[in-house]
C-alpha cells in the first residue's frame, strides 16, 4: 500500500525530443510530479519564479538555453546551486561528460538509455542529497 503522506517529490525534464519527454514523463510520474520543457529559457524562467525542484533531468542540446548552458547558471547560483542535475545527451564523447562534471552535473546518460538504470541513478543522486527515495518502479 503506497503511504499517501509523504509528498511526491519534484522533477523538471528539459528535452526537446518530444518521444523522449514523453518517455522521461511516463517513466517519473510514478515517484514524481513531473514538470517538462522543450527548452531552456522556458525552465530557467520557471525556476526563477520560485519553483525548486528536487531533481533537474536536461539534454544537453536543447534550444534557446542549452543544457551545459543552463548547468552553469544555476550551479553559479548560490539560490539554484543545490539542486541535483542529470544530464541527459546522445553525445558520448568523454570530454563533453567530464565537461559537464567540471561544471557540476551530477550525472551523465547517454542516449538511449534504460529507464530502471535511470531510476536507480536517480535514487543514488536522492540518497547523497539526503532526499527520499523513489519506491514505486514503473
Amino acid at each position: 500500500m503506497e503511504n499517501t503522506n509523504t509528498p511526491l517529490q519534484k522533477v523538471v525534464i528539459i528535452e526537446d525530443d518530444l518521444a523522449i519527454q514523453t518517455l522521461l514523463c511516463t517513466v517519473l510520474e510514478y515517484n514524481f510530479i513531473v514538470t517538462a520543457f522543450d527548452n531552456g529559457m522556458e525552465a530557467l524562467s520557471f525556476l526563477q519564479k520560485g519553483n525548486i525542484p528536487d531533481i533537474i533531468i536536461s539534454d544537453l542540446n536543447t534550444p534557446e538555453l542549452n543544457g551545459y548552458d543552463m548547468l552553469l547558471q544555476l550551479k553559479a547560483s548560490s539560490f539554484f546551486s543545490s539542486i541535483p542535475i542529470i544530464i541527459l545527451s546522445g553525445e558520448e564523447g568523454s570530454d563533453t561528460r567530464i565537461k559537464c562534471f567540471e561544471a557540476g552535473a551530477d550525472d551523465y546518460i547517454i542516449k538511449p538509455f534504460n529507464p530502471r538504470e535511470l531510476e536507480v541513478r536517480i535514487n543514488a543522486i536522492l540518497k547523497r542529497y539526503g532526499k527520499t527515495l523513489i519506491t514505486k518502479h514503473f
